[in-house]
């Protein structure tokens, strides 16, 4: 058979794992044929030296003559031309690796849950759900790990290499691998008879692994953090308790207008929509009330946004908004409309259509959206809620 005819009959899954196999054997030999233009300048500089910076506190990482230095702000601030820096958080190269990457794996779900014959039912997405929670709660375990470095002043309890798996972006790659272990190994067990239902099991550990994550924090604050010169960490369950009723009331009504006075747009998703809609209306609550009612809630300070979005629409609102509405509702209230649109926007999207033509793709696409708002929700909500 020639190499024409062979790549003709190759399945969509082979063909992922051959492109994979491909990716990474270009990259592996290239970090060791060409270590200064493949390893240097592209992978270290813009993929894994941040993570190293980050994980160590420094303001940026140094690759010079042989040897990686970790540098303080001031020390960054003036590098020889020939020096490799690396500084934690994203680049645009970064970011369009991380995004085509994203694109690559969920190609590659996609496949494999073609091979086990899952997805195509709603009940599949509901049983990710605890996961959402999972990873930004993990992602709060990175942010007490560094107020003890750089704040209190405490030894981290998590120190390097392991901190690194708990640094965006690792983070998100170890996420999804325990939410696809978890989830392979519990779809083995209900083919083999041990289970009833492979959903349940996935709900519940998702659940266990939240559960056991939140208490950690609360152990590492309480214990290490808590009373210390530095930092005001503690335990304000307040925060948790109105962010989850506020999410949960917003969304209900919405969904129940949508659902009275435009059927349509929610026919498609069911209560699939109304979970879009609470995740994405939990991030923007948990932004507003630590950014705008921090006083309210008794937390010893105000929380800044993270991310550019937020950064942008709180700046936005202070530059053109009178000072009278800008006191009274404070600035973070539109980016929780602009979530809220954003939600019904995906909702409308996905019509019933979609899930008639290709229900797996369709619930693959919604685990991703609603992820990408209740995690980031879930860190902002437990950051407050430990003061962190």
């Amino acid at each position: 058979m020639s190499l024409q005819d062979r790549a003709s009959t190759l399945s969509p899954a082979r063909a992922w794992l051959a492109a994979f196999a491909a990716a990474l054997a270009v990259l592996v030999g290239g970090s060791l044929v060409l270590r200064d233009l493949v390893y240097d300048r592209f992978v270290w500089q813009y993929f894994w030296g941040p993570v190293y910076a980050d994980a160590h506190n420094a303001a940026c990482a140094v690759k010079q003559g042989g040897t990686t230095q970790l540098l303080g702000s001031d020390s960054c601030a003036s590098l020889p031309a020939d020096a490799v820096v690396a500084r934690p958080g994203y680049t645009v190269v970064s970011e369009i690796g991380y995004a085509v990457t994203l694109v690559f794996m969920l190609a590659g779900v996609l496949f494999l849950l073609r091979e086990l014959e899952l997805g195509t039912e709603k009940e599949f997405f509901f049983a990710l759900i605890p996961f959402m929670f999972f990873g930004g709660a993990l992602r709060v375990v990175e942010d007490a790990n560094n107020v003890a470095a750089t704040t209190a002043g405490v030894e981290q309890a998590i120190t390097y290499p392991l901190n690194a798996l708990i640094i965006s972006p690792i983070i998100y790659f170890v996420v999804f691998a325990i939410t696809l272990a978890t989830l392979v190994a519990a779809v083995l067990l209900d083919r083999r008879g041990v289970v009833n239902d492979y959903v349940p099991v996935v709900f519940g550990a998702g659940a266990v692994y939240l559960l056991v994550t939140v208490a950690y924090i609360y152990f590492v604050v309480t214990t290490r953090l808590a009373g210390q010169p530095g930092t005001d960490a503690g335990f304000y369950p307040q925060v948790t308790v109105a962010v989850m009723v506020l999410s949960t009331l917003i969304s209900l009504a919405v969904f129940g207008a949508l659902r009275w006075t435009s059927p349509a747009v929610v026919a498609g998703t069911g209560l699939i929509g109304l979970v879009v809609l609470f995740g994405h209306t939990l991030d923007g609550v948990a932004n507003v009330l630590a950014a705008d009612w921090w006083q309210v809630l008794g937390l010893p300070f105000q929380y800044y946004p993270k991310h550019p979005v937020n950064a942008f629409i709180i700046n936005f609102t202070e530059a053109n908004l009178s000072g009278n509405v800008s006191e009274t509702l404070g600035t973070a209230w539109p980016f929780l409309l602009v979530k809220i649109v954003a939600a019904i926007a995906v909702i409308w999207l996905f019509d019933e259509q979609i899930f008639e033509e290709s229900p797996r793709y369709a619930i693959l696409l919604l685990v991703a959206i609603l992820a990408v708002g209740l995690g980031p929700g879930t860190r902002d909500m437990l950051r407050a809620t430990f003061a962190i």
